[in-house]
């Protein structure tokens, strides 16, 4: 039995790289990948906070990395496309302050054990959630969501609509009958755009170039879940022509719904972006994320929620708790009981399972954290041991 309702109507969101959180979230984990290219060891949670023509870098940073910090933000704003004031910011002309410091001498001690372990680096509660709703064992309405925020900036950065600017959002709502998704009811899009498309008035974005959005970015996406009761809406206040950082100030984990399963799945309230892995905030979370989808795809589940307890400074998790809504083939307390025996769930065992010292966090700062197979925790090579010790 799901957690939801078998006829209903479900919305998530996204946003796309040029939002103002995310681009604080991408900075935070372009400093994180800068720290671990020299020191995989560094100890890093670092913050972000951006408003018109200000960005703050601050946080803990305990690292032999020498780096410029101030380059390093610079990079990833003309990356995304903030270069120019006509966008809201201009990231090559903008103040950039530095308030970093060394990690907590008394979290240190907790984190790097003498034997080699390493504890939590904090106390906390991690979920992962995976179901068969989509061939990546995420929830359809986030997975949309995502998908059309990527290619609103693919159409922008290929000028097929050279119009669009970096700030814009998504939404997607996912009509279920039966407890399976059928169609799409309703599609938001908002998306940060200049001055060539807007009415004489000054009041709107034209028909036209909203049609271009429909026509290059929604069809595309959705397809044959769009009918002719589908609404779509786009920039729904009529134009979107001051966005950015200009508009609205962006921090650091800010997003973590986006981030994970688009409010399918509940969350233990942890930003993932801008800490380094013996954070369980992040590393556990992944880890949830693979057991889950691994569950799912092993078939002992259709659906499959995972959580992860963990007390600063101790190595072993305080709980673990498995729980597939009677969708699964053994009782959530046995699939609990195998969860421990299969996976590592000590900090050191996710990082090195789950290789998780390497550079690679720039890239899982937009467009959602799962249901992307580049990243580790959505391997699914566990499956076979789950089956084996199952029976």
């Amino acid at each position: 039995m799901s957690m939801y309702p078998k006829d209903m109507f479900f919305t998530s969101e996204s946003v796309t790289e040029g939002h103002p959180d995310k681009f604080c979230d991408q900075i935070s984990d372009a400093v994180l990948d800068e720290c671990l290219k020299v020191d995989p060891d560094s100890h890093v949670a670092c913050e972000t906070f951006v408003t018109m023509g200000l960005i703050i870098v601050g946080g803990e940073v305990t690292t032999n990395a020498l780096f410029d910090v101030a380059k390093v933000v610079r990079d990833v704003g003309n990356e995304i496309g903030y270069s120019a004031p006509m966008y809201g910011f201009d990231i090559n002309t903008a103040a950039i302050l530095r308030t970093i410091h060394a990690q907590s001498p008394d979290i240190n001690v907790g984190v790097a054990q003498a034997d080699g372990e390493i504890g939590a680096g904090d106390q906390g509660l991690m979920f992962g959630y995976a179901c068969n709703q989509t061939e990546e064992l995420m929830p359809l309405p986030i997975m949309l969501a995502h998908k059309l925020a990527m290619k609103l900036t693919e159409v922008r950065k290929t000028r097929r609509l050279p119009y669009l600017g970096p700030d814009g959002k998504t939404q997607v709502t996912v009509e279920y009958r039966d407890g399976k998704p059928v169609r799409v009811d309703y599609v938001v899009i908002a998306s940060q755009h200049t001055s060539d498309v807007v009415t004489p008035d000054g009041k709107y974005m034209t028909e036209a170039a909203k049609k271009d959005i429909i026509d290059t970015v929604v069809m595309p996406v959705m397809g044959d879940l769009v009918d002719q009761q589908t609404k779509i809406t786009v920039n729904g206040t009529g134009k979107f022509l001051v966005g950015g950082p200009q508009a609205d100030t962006g921090l650091t984990g800010r997003k973590i719904i986006v981030d994970t399963y688009g409010g399918w799945a509940v969350h233990g309230g942890g930003a993932f972006s801008g800490k380094d892995a013996t954070k369980v905030d992040r590393s556990a979370g992944y880890m949830a994320r693979y057991v889950a989808k691994n569950i799912v795809a092993a078939g002992l589940a259709n659906e499959c929620l995972v959580q992860l307890g963990y007390c600063i400074g101790l190595v072993d998790p305080v709980s673990v708790m498995v729980n597939t809504y009677d969708t699964g083939t053994l009782s959530d307390s046995a699939l609990s009981a195998l969860v421990r025996q299969v996976f590592p769930l000590s900090p050191r065992g996710i990082i090195d399972h789950l290789q998780l010292k390497q550079p690679i966090y720039r890239k899982t700062a937009a467009y959602g954290h799962f249901g992307r197979p580049e990243f580790a925790w959505e391997r699914l090579d566990a499956t076979d041991e789950l089956l084996a010790k199952a029976k």
